[in-house]
Parts: structure tokens; C-alpha cells; sequence
């Protein structure tokens, strides 16, 4: 088992780490940016180093500066938490190269998976079903068209190495195609230098249903079902559930054993999620993140297990903590994303906090990095907390979340968390019926911007 660790991250995941890292005796090197000296997780941590200015280029995205780190301080491996270098496959790389441990998946998965045409074709291969679509990329518009018809419309345009919603655009018709053809290249050119395009059959009324799966790297796989990512706003989540309201018993089952045995098959190690839209009884994958997820903790919660626990003894060469066998749903978990962010135009609203209390009580978890009198930087993501909740069941997780709510205070700077008070009052959500567009549609009703 490693002596210490260093977590390549700021904010909630990295705290999430420290604490994980405490539990099991392993010491915690924290890095830092110069914006982020007095963050929580350097407090928390039990060494930290600042690695540059505030621009997560210069600094968190830095890479001689985190090898430089782990050299000052004797850090065996890397914990990446999620975004910044999660999915760097380079990163990895040099990681081995100076005989150090990332936690986490291989340079090789991570390509493999971070390309979306050679991830669709890879999972293909190893059984996984998949959004009906071109094979490969689409270089020309006039191959566009063409597509688009014998597919038939609509169609989503998608940038090969896109993500978070980027370089994603639908065309309802063959009128529409060379705007969202040309835009979507574009964006994947400016976003992630490279504006290769492929495209997929566009499903109108989807959910985003996604497995999580583990495996030790030894041919052993597993997964610990599904999470419901349907409410989203720009194909940004913001509200998860574990079970998926509308998933049975043996849709769980069947894709549950497809997807283990993928990741079985290519000897995949630690946390993945494989990410499918869900129509008619029918899943299609997506993507897959070689990660951890933002919204691990409703896995964790339904099923008892420490996922960064078991991320952390796999990259030490230990066997997973369970099999199979012993992963069973208990209840019913939630969990919302509460940005800094001036609502109805969810502008970033970075400042300083006045007072913070977060809620507690039986069921309730609060992931976040906030206190008394922290100022929110202005240089990085508006999240700033992740409230959890646990129920026996699907209603009492909804009620106690509404209870939490009403605990949360985050004064000082305008925060999401009214956004969820009105959605607990809508009927659809109590229900489960709604799809990927469902919040879109609402907001433009119910949350119009100023």
C-alpha cells in the first residue's frame, strides 16, 4: 500500500480524497493554486505545495509542476479526482515514466475511450450496443448529406474529442445540416484541436442512463448498476439518481453484465462509467469516462461501498473489496449539484461566503469545500457543493432532500439551490417522467432569463 499520495485536484474531490487517503493510514499531499492558498483542501491535507498562479494552465494543469511535487514531498502516486488531467492520457504516461502510480485507468484505456469513434468501435466489438451512426468520421459535407438521408433526419453532429456538450449540434432536416455540420467542427477545433466530426441517429426523448463499473486490471470487472443523469441543462448534469426510476430488475441485469464483461475484456482498471441514452427499452452507448464521476456518491450510497477506497487499493496491486455477488441496491439515493451562479441566467457568481451551514441529519451528505468567510475564486468551475441524500426509498429520498435544502445555507454569493426547490414542486419529478430535454423545456417556462 502507498505511503502517500498526491490528489491533482482542488475543491470537493479533492477533500473527497484526503478523506478516503485518512481512512485507510496513507498521508495526503495537497497542490494548490495561488488563488486557492487558504482552499479547504490545503487545510486538510497533510502537506501542501503551491504549483502556480491562478490560470489552471499554469498551474493545476501543469504538469512538471505536480511531477515536481510528488518529488518534493516523496508522493508515491496521483489521485487525478475528476476534470483538470483526469483524462490525460499523456499525463499518465509521464506519470509511469517517473516511476510513480496514477490512480486510475491506463494511458491506453483513456486514449482508447477518450476518442469517441475508436470508443464506439471498441465497444461494438465487445458486445455493447450502440446509437446507430456513421463508421468513423465524416470529412466532407457532401458525405454529411448524404448520411443524414440515408439515416433520416434528425441527426447529431459530434466532435470526435468533444465533451461537456461541446461540439454537439443536431439538425432537425437537410436544411439544417451544413450549419450544425460546419459549427460542430468548428467547436472541436477551438475546444479540443481537432474538428473531426462523426454522426449519430438523433433519439428524441432519451434518458441518460449510466453504469458504473470497476475492475482490478487482472481480468476481474464488475459493475454496481445504473445512475439517471436525465436532467441537464446545455448536456451539463444536475440532478442524479441511483436506481433509475425507470430501470427494472433485468434491464439492470442485461446491461450491467454487458458492461462488466467489456471492461473485464480489456482488463480495464479502477472507476469507469459507461454512459448510454436509454429509449424505449433500448440503451446506446454514448461515451465512456475513465474516471470518477461527479455523481459517484448516489452509487456509494445505494450500494455502501467507498469507491476512491477501492480506486486507491486496485492501483496498489490489492483485489477489489467485493465481487458481484455482494453488491446489492439498498434504497435510494440523490444527489443535486448546488454552482455559484446568479440565477435566472446561471451566471458564475464567484465571492466571498458570509456564512455557510450545511445540512445533516439521517440520510444526508454534503460534499463540498465551503467555509465561514472562504471566497469563491473567480478562475475555475462554479461548483461549489454536491448535497446527497438516502432513502429507503425513491419518495423519502425526495422528501429528505426537500428537508435538506430547507438546513443549506450558503449566504454571501447567489447559489442554484432555489432552482431545486422549484423542481421539487413539479409532479414529473415525483413521477420519474422526464428525459434529457424535460429541464431545458422547463426552464424556458418556468426560469426565464432576465
Amino acid at each position: 500500500m502507498f505511503n502517500k499520495i498526491l490528489i491533482a485536484n482542488r475543491g470537493e474531490i479533492a477533500l473527497r480524497v484526503i478523506r478516503a487517503a485518512r481512512e485507510m493510514g496513507i498521508g495526503s499531499v495537497a497542490v494548490h493554486s495561488t488563488a486557492d492558498s487558504d482552499a479547504m483542501h490545503v487545510r486538510m491535507a497533510d502537506e501542501s505545495v503551491c504549483i502556480g498562479p491562478p490560470a489552471s494552465a499554469q498551474s493545476y494543469l501543469s504538469i512538471p509542476s505536480i511531477i515536481a511535487a510528488c518529488e518534493i514531498t516523496g508522493a508515491e502516486a496521483i489521485h487525478p479526482g475528476y476534470g483538470f488531467l483526469s483524462e490525460n492520457a499523456s499525463f499518465v504516461q509521464i506519470i509511469q515514466d517517473h516511476d510513480l502510480t496514477f490512480i486510475g485507468p491506463t494511458a491506453d484505456h483513456i486514449r482508447v475511450m477518450g476518442d469517441k469513434i475508436t470508443a464506439k468501435d471498441t465497444m461494438k466489438k465487445l458486445g455493447v450496443p450502440c446509437v446507430p451512426g456513421s463508421d468513423g468520421g465524416v470529412d466532407t459535407l457532401e458525405d454529411a448529406k448524404r448520411i443524414g438521408v440515408e439515416m433520416g433526419y434528425p441527426v447529431i453532429i459530434k466532435a470526435t474529442a468533444g465533451g461537456g456538450g461541446k461540439g454537439m449540434k443536431v439538425a432537425q432536416s437537410a436544411a439544417e445540416m451544413e450549419k450544425a455540420f460546419m459549427t460542430a467542427r468548428a467547436e472541436g477545433k477551438s475546444n479540443f484541436g481537432n474538428d473531426e466530426v462523426y454522426i449519430e441517429k438523433y433519439l428524441t426523448t432519451p434518458r441518460h442512463i449510466e453504469i458504473q463499473v470497476f475492475g482490478d486490471g487482472k481480468g476481474n470487472a464488475v459493475h454496481l448498476g445504473e445512475r439517471d443523469c436525465s436532467l441537464q441543462r446545455r448536456h451539463q448534469k444536475v440532478f442524479e439518481e441511483a436506481p433509475g426510476p425507470t430501470i427494472t430488475q433485468e434491464e439492470r441485469d442485461r446491461i450491467g453484465k454487458i458492461c462488466a464483461d467489456a471492461c473485464a475484456n480489456i482488463n480495464y482498471i479502477g472507476a469507469g462509467t459507461i454512459e448510454f441514452l436509454y429509449e424505449n427499452g433500448e440503451f446506446y452507448f454514448i461515451e465512456m469516462n475513465t474516471r470518477l464521476q461527479v455523481e459517484h456518491p448516489v452509487t456509494e450510497g445505494v450500494f455502501g461501498v467507498d469507491l476512491v477506497r477501492e480506486q486507491i487499493r486496485v492501483a496498489a496491486g490489492l483485489p477489489m473489496s467485493f465481487t458481484q455477488d455482494d453488491l446489492k441496491i439498498n434504497g435510494h439515493a440523490i444527489e443535486v449539484r448546488i454552482n455559484a451562479e446568479r440565477l435566472p441566467n446561471f451566471a458564475p457568481c464567484p465571492g466571498r461566503i458570509t456564512q455557510y451551514h450545511a445540512p445533516g441529519g439521517l440520510g444526508v451528505r454534503m460534499d463540498s469545500a465551503l467555509y465561514d468567510g472562504y471566497s469563491i475564486p473567480p478562475y475555475y468551475d462554479s461548483l461549489i457543493g454536491k448535497l446527497i441524500v438516502h432513502g429507503r426509498d425513491r419518495p423519502e429520498a425526495l422528501a429528505r432532500l426537500h428537508r435538506a435544502l430547507g438546513e443549506l445555507i450558503v449566504d454571501g454569493v447567489d447559489t442554484t439551490i432555489p432552482l431545486f426547490d422549484a423542481l421539487l414542486q413539479e409532479p414529473d419529478i415525483h413521477s420519474g417522467n422526464y428525459n434529457i430535454h424535460w429541464l431545458e423545456h422547463w426552464l424556458e417556462t418556468h426560469l426565464q432569463p432576465a
